[in-house]
């Protein structure tokens, strides 16, 4: 068995007990529990389990760092998704698109396409837009204002959104797994996220491949919710099958 699979598949085995141990593991996998040990360490440096004493559990609810902070977190990657969703959406489209890294990249992509009418929350993708001058509409959501991330947050915003309808909502996760679905670390980011899946004919989630097998607090949506997911790398093992199963298409 490859590494990336048998590394793909603990993971599974973990998050579907809870916990599993290392004589368990090797057993399964054909393979010496020093092999395990190691494969455990790599996967708990990856923050995708745990490593406990004699096998591994599921790993932390995943908490998101700073936006700023994010910012310089897999840049090519968040790039890389850009990329592949400008060859999505098309001139004339009306999206949604939520606060986040991930998203400010491919705003910054799109800004250098056709025309579209966007409908966000984010204080610097509505900028990004503007400042392109491509002719795009740009509709900025009223509501609390979060500083932390420059956002609109709240009722008012999630009112605001139900008042539109869009071809597609372009929304980052901090997390998603085969189990659980798509996930956020923010109650009020996750409502907005909700809103605006809500109001759309189709919903893309873009998210780095170390999103994968990760769980967090609140759930945006389960996996048959999801239309499409791009990401920088294929996933594997149970959470290929899951999407596979959901018919998500990935890209």
């Amino acid at each position: 068995m490859k590494l990336k699979k048998r590394h793909g598949d603990i993971v599974d085995a973990v998050n579907r007990h809870g916990r599993v141990g290392v004589e368990q593991l090797a057993t399964r996998f054909g393979v010496s529990a020093e092999t395990i040990r190691r494969d455990l360490t790599v996967l708990n440096d990856a923050g995708r389990l745990q490593k406990v004493h004699g096998g591994a559990k599921r790993a932390r609810l995943f908490t998101e760092a700073s936006f700023e902070d994010r910012m310089g977190e897999d840049a090519g990657a968040k790039l890389l998704i850009a990329r592949k969703v400008t060859d999505i959406i098309g001139p004339g489209d009306t999206i949604f698109i939520d606060t986040g890294s991930t998203t400010l990249a491919c705003a910054a992509a799109l800004a250098e396409t056709a025309p579209l009418t966007v409908i966000t929350n984010s204080v610097h993708i509505a900028q990004t837009f503007d400042k392109a001058r491509n002719g795009s509409s740009v509709f900025l959501v009223g509501g609390e204002f979060g500083s932390g991330n420059d956002q609109t947050l709240g009722t008012m915003a999630v009112e605001q959104i139900g008042g539109f309808q869009a071809d597609y909502a372009i929304l980052t996760v901090a997390a998603i797994n085969a189990e659980t679905g798509a996930m956020d670390a923010s109650f009020h980011e996750a409502q907005i996220a909700r809103a605006m899946r809500r109001n759309a004919r189709d919903t893309i989630i873009v998210a780095t491949a170390a999103k994968a097998g990760r769980s967090a607090a609140y759930r945006l949506c389960r996996l048959d919710e999801i239309d499409m997911l791009v990401t920088d790398r294929a996933p594997d093992g149970a959470f290929a099958k899951a999407l596979a199963t959901a018919r998500v298409e990935v890209r």
